[in-house]
C-alpha cells in the first residue's frame, strides 16, 4: 500500500476511534496546495473525493483535466478568494471555506446567477479578531450570515476558522460551535493536521489535513 494511503486510512481509523454513533459524518479534506498531481494521484486512486487548494489559478491548472475525468471529485477553496478571482473560482470549486465580507458575498451572488451554480460555501470567521486575519468579526455574523442567506441566497453550510497559533485550539472551537448553533448551521470546517482531533470533539464536520497525508512541503 502506498504511504500516502496508509497515512489517509491511519487518520480515517483516529477519527473514528473518537466519534460516538449518533455523531455526523465527518469529511476529510485533503489539502493538496502545492503538490503535484503525480503526489497526489495515490488518494485519489484510492477513491477519496475531497481536496483542498489555495490559490484558484494554480488549482485550475492542476485539476481540469482529472475533475472531467473524475466528476464526483470535490473541490474546496480553503485560501482566501479575492473578488476578481470569483468569475473563476465560482464555475471550478464545489465549496469555499472563505467568505469574509460583502463585497465577496455579492460577487458570488452576481457569478452564480450569470452561469446558474450554486457552490457550497463556509463563512469564514475571525475567531479571535486577529488583525492579520481574514474573517468576519463575531459580533457582525448573525447580521451578516441573514444577509447572504436571505438577501443573496447563497448555500451558506457552515462556519470556518484558523484559531490562533500557539495557543490552546480548544477554547476557540468551543466558541465556533456555539457560534454554529446561534445561527443553526449544521457544519463547521476547523481543525488541521495538528489538531483535527480537538476539533472534532468540538463539532467539526470538515477537517484540513495537508502534511500529515502527504508529508512535508517543499
Amino acid at each position: 500500500m502506498h504511504k500516502i494511503v496508509s497515512n489517509f486510512i491511519s487518520i480515517q481509523d483516529e477519527i473514528k476511534s473518537q466519534i460516538k454513533n449518533d455523531d455526523p459524518n465527518i469529511d476529510i479534506i485533503a489539502v493538496s496546495k502545492t503538490f503535484t498531481i503525480d503526489h497526489i494521484k495515490p488518494l485519489i486512486d484510492f477513491g477519496h473525493i475531497h481536496f483542498g487548494e489555495n490559490k484558484v489559478q494554480e488549482a485550475i491548472i492542476k485539476w481540469k483535466s482529472i475533475k472531467e475525468l473524475k466528476p464526483n471529485i470535490k473541490l474546496h477553496l480553503i485560501g482566501k478568494l479575492q473578488s476578481n478571482k470569483v468569475k473563476f473560482a465560482i464555475p471550478f470549486f464545489d465549496y469555499i471555506h472563505s467568505l469574509n465580507n460583502i463585497k465577496l458575498a455579492n460577487k458570488i451572488f452576481d457569478e452564480e446567477k450569470k452561469i446558474k451554480k450554486k457552490v457550497k460555501i463556509f463563512i469564514q470567521v475571525n475567531i479571535d479578531n486577529e488583525i492579520q486575519k481574514n474573517g468576519i468579526k463575531k459580533e457582525d455574523l448573525v447580521d451578516f450570515y441573514s444577509y447572504c442567506s436571505k438577501k443573496l441566497n447563497l448555500d451558506i453550510i457552515g462556519l470556518m476558522c484558523i484559531p490562533p497559533n500557539n495557543q490552546n485550539a480548544s477554547d476557540y472551537f468551543k466558541e465556533m460551535k456555539d457560534l454554529n448553533l446561534k445561527v443553526k448551521l449544521r457544519h463547521l470546517s476547523m481543525g488541521m493536521s495538528n489538531d483535527y482531533l480537538n476539533a472534532i470533539q468540538n463539532g467539526a464536520t470538515f477537517v484540513r489535513i495537508g502534511s500529515k497525508i502527504f508529508g512535508s512541503r517543499n
